[in-house]
């Protein structure tokens, strides 16, 4: 709070006229970065996996676009402090498909546990490879491993 304090030209505790906790503030900020996703329109005959997909992939490159913004907004959502709207997204498009409860909340959840596992371990090797450090990553895994998420929620 201090650091952002001082790159906005306040003090601190003028910080917390706004957000009551660094925490309050992290959500907020996890929040601002999900709603700069991307929404690409799916087709209107599209299939619900094509949008599950879909809505994975523009979550995922929202992340991406910040340093450590997966790792943020993991950390938010994991202690339901932020960044829920995703996931009331994915739960929205599986129950319009037909999974019923409590298998849509568990595969939305599922969804996002590998979109931002993902998306953090593609910014730490990525991190790593800005230092010198040798790292095999191959991005184009994430749509592989989306396929088989979704392939597997479709068998359900």
């Amino acid at each position: 709070m201090r650091a952002l304090g001082a790159e906005l030209g306040v003090q601190q505790s003028a910080l917390y006229h706004h957000v009551t906790s660094k925490q309050e503030l992290l959500g907020l900020v996890a929040d601002a970065i999900l709603e700069r996703a991307p929404r690409r329109p799916a087709r209107a005959d599209a299939s619900w996996q094509t949008r599950v997909r879909r809505r994975c992939e523009d979550v995922r490159a929202a992340v991406l676009a910040y340093p450590d913004g997966a790792d943020l907004v993991l950390s938010v959502w994991a202690f339901g402090l932020g960044g829920g709207a995703p996931e009331d997204e994915l739960r929205a498009l599986l129950l319009d498909a037909g999974l019923e409860e409590p298998a849509a909340s568990t595969a939305s959840r599922t969804l996002l546990h590998f979109v931002y596992g993902h998306a953090y371990a593609q910014q730490a090797h990525d991190h790593a490879a800005r230092l010198g450090a040798v790292v095999v990553h191959s991005p184009d895994d994430f749509g592989a491993g989306l396929a088989l998420v979704v392939a597997g929620i479709a068998s359900r």
